[in-house]
């Protein structure tokens, strides 16, 4: 507030002395602030009083006991009502009808009626019981007063005393005057406290049954966190999931609706438990309510899983232990069993465990792969733990490019017969060229005699989506990358799906975040075995295991980014799927630093492989020197493999030759072929020794 200043004083000529001068201070007029109304004040106070937690907390209180008592009632009621009429029966007959079991309604049948005739002849037996009991009474009380008396005759007898010949009689009916005043006194309390005592026990009754709604049980109830799945538990959530065929059956059930349920068995880091579902509900009603179904469960959506089982109109469902799957699983057998080996033909790969705790074990017979991810969820090292099985199986050749380049499969150096690391341009050309020696291994397989077998060669990839976007292009204008007709590594891919099955020469390949551009749908689709971690969207779930397996209830789009690391969703006939399912949920085995141990065991089980690094490229080559280098540290190698060597060396020069132009060539230089164990094979010292005489040779001129 400002205050306005007026001086007065009177007009004198010189001016009045200051002090002479009388000051007026001036207040402007400030209305008063108004005064909050009452009924304001009031609303504010019960807003208050009515919003804060110990008010809420009084009503969810009174709300419960209150509902405890009223619900108690209707609880003894009807337990009553059952006991007194046939209800029970009858609605185990309606719930044999709605589940379909003709032979348990007539079971139930049968006892509705021994019990209609029990309880007839009860009532029948009533009729006559008033005239038995009044001649009961009489014939008692006659033999009663009988005894006392000759009980008074023999006491009379022994004192002498004529008296105590009644003193019997007298006695008792003094003790039924003292038992009529003791109830007089008694009667009045009790119809007094006779009510309250009914309500505390019906009370008693609603809250063993937590017979109040969820709003208003106590915070620890209502959470149900981890509680342990029981038949009414299953029967309630399964009502509640919104399907009114459903529902209308339960209902009708009425107590009996576990009637539908199996016995709940312990399965792995859960239970499992089959549903027969009552008619007119189908099976994937019941798949499509999946998430509220887990959520009626007191459980996450990924902590439940329904599957189909043989039985007609069944579903099964695996309920996981709250927080199950969070827990690590243990080791791999690769890297704790050192005496195991593998079996690319007959032998499945101990991949990891599936939900239920079972081992997953899955076969790479003949079959391409493909696995996806996000990036950081573990793809390479669930890809890598297969080739680190395989390579057990002295007999398999692999041909590998790591597009990241970052050391994730450097422990193969030694063991594969091509390994490329590195994440560009001049990467992708060199994996391109790889591949494309394994299409011209692949031919050369095709057009040898049938009948004859061949190693499996493994063409592996990882990170193929670096090859499929790269903008490279060769001298004649033709695209690395791309899913064009003219893209060298798509075509030289989808080549390998189309005809290399049938010779075992199988692509692997892993790939992120999988879209049209970075994994075109043709290749998508070649593979046998798709896998695949933690994703975005359906629509991505859908490009990396195809739309049956997701239609049928894969979806890898739920697991949890960084949580669900290592756990992957399986579509393949090389795994073993529960008939009625699509696909498989894994959780894989982590093998990080035993992987450098497991190749050491598989170079062990070789005679020596020599590893490229890149491929040779150009028109120049020297054929006794490549395959010098082929052979590498083994003393001999078999001719169809060394064929194979070089067509992956250089499939420019290579990839066309025969066991005759092999043969050819080592004739030459003296260093022939010849048989060991019935095969052909090429020895180091002659190809050796013949390099070093050529350059003897060409010395001396």
């Amino acid at each position: 507030m400002t205050e306005n200043v007026v001086h007065l004083h009177k007009h004198t000529d010189p001016p009045a002395d200051p002090a002479t001068v009388t000051t007026l201070t001036v207040v402007p007029d400030v209305p008063p602030a108004r005064p909050v109304p009452l009924w304001v004040r009031s609303g504010r106070a019960v807003r208050t009083a009515v919003t804060h937690e110990g008010t809420k907390t009084a009503v969810r209180a009174m709300a419960r006991h209150g509902l405890y008592t009223f619900n108690g009632g209707r609880i003894v009621a009807r337990r009553t009502w059952d006991g007194r009429t046939g209800a029970r029966y009858e609605r185990m007959i309606r719930a044999a009808e709605a589940a379909g079991n003709l032979e348990a309604a007539e079971e139930w049948e049968e006892r509705l009626q021994r019990f209609r005739a029990a309880r007839h002849h009860r009532r029948m037996d009533l009729l006559h019981s008033p005239v038995d009991a009044a001649k009961g009474v009489a014939v008692g009380a006659g033999m009663s007063v009988g005894l006392l008396v000759a009980l008074g005759i023999i006491m009379a007898i022994g004192t002498g005393q004529a008296g105590d010949v009644i003193t019997p009689l007298s006695a008792t009916i003094g003790f039924i005057a003292l038992l009529i005043r003791i109830v007089q006194v008694v009667w009045g309390p009790a119809l007094t406290i006779g009510p309250f005592l009914a309500l505390l026990a019906l009370w008693a009754v609603g809250r063993k049954q937590q017979a109040a709604p969820p709003w208003a049980l106590p915070a620890n109830v209502r959470n149900g966190e981890g509680e342990p799945i029981t038949p009414s538990i299953v029967v309630k959530a399964l009502r509640d999931l919104g399907i009114p065929a459903l529902a209308r059956a339960i209902k009708e059930m009425g107590d009996a609706g576990a009637s539908m349920l199996g016995p709940i068995r312990i399965a792995g880091c859960g239970v499992e438990v089959d549903v027969t579902l009552p008619s007119g509900v189908s099976t994937n009603e019941v798949q499509n309510k999946r998430r509220k179904l887990a959520e009626n469960l007191t459980r996450h959506e990924h902590e439940v899983f329904i599957t189909i089982p043989q039985a007609a109109r069944t579903v099964r469902l695996w309920i996981a232990d709250s927080g199950a799957l969070d827990e690590p699983i243990g080791p791999s057998p690769l890297a704790v069993d050192d005496t195991l080996t593998a079996d690319y033909t007959k032998g499945r790969v101990p991949w990891g465990q599936d939900l239920r705790g079972d081992a997953a074990s899955l076969s790479l017979y003949q079959r391409h792969l493909l696995i996806t991810g996000l990036s950081n969820q573990g793809k390479t090292v669930a890809l890598r733990s297969l080739a680190l099985w395989l390579s057990l199986d002295k007999s398999v050749q692999f041909l590998m490019g790591d597009l990241k380049g970052v050391g994730d499969w450097a422990m193969f150096d030694g063991l594969a017969t091509t390994l490329i690391q590195g994440p560009t341009d001049e990467h992708v050309i060199q994996v391109t060229e790889m591949v494309e020696g394994a299409v011209a291994e692949m031919n050369r397989r095709i057009q040898a005699p049938p009948g004859t077998t061949f190693p499996p060669l493994i063409v592996l990839v990882d990170e193929a989506q670096v090859a499929f976007m790269c903008p490279a292009k060769d001298a004649d204008k033709r695209p690395y990358g791309g899913s064009k007709a003219n893209s060298r590594y798509f075509m030289a891919v989808r080549k390998i799906h189309s005809q290399g099955r049938a010779v075992n020469v199988l692509m692997w390949q892993g790939t992120q975040d999988p879209t049209n551009e970075n994994l075109p749908k043709l290749v998508r689709e070649g593979a046998h075995t798709r896998a695949s971690l933690a994703l975005g969207t359906e629509s991505q779930a859908r490009m990396a295991l195809g739309d049956k397996a997701v239609d049928g209830g894969a979806a890898p789009n739920l697991l949890r980014p960084g949580l669900d690391r290592g756990t992957l969703v399986v579509a393949s006939d090389g795994i073993t799927i529960p008939a009625g399912q699509a696909s498989l949920t894994v959780r894989t085995h982590y093998i990080d630093d035993d992987a450098t141990a497991i190749t050491d065991r598989a170079k062990a089980l070789r005679d020596g492989v020599t590893t490229l690094q890149a491929i040779a490229r150009g028109a120049e080559h020297d054929p006794l020197a490549d395959i010098s280098a082929v052979i590498g540290d083994a003393p001999r190698v078999r001719t169809k493999d060394v064929l194979a060597r070089l067509a992956t060396r250089n499939a420019d020069a290579y990839g066309g030759w025969s066991f005759i132009d092999l043969k050819r060539v080592l004739d030459d230089a003296g260093a022939e072929p010849y048989k060991s164990d019935g095969v052909m094979v090429v020895a180091r010292d002659r190809v050796a020794r013949a390099l070093a005489d050529r350059e003897g040779s060409a010395s001396v001129d």
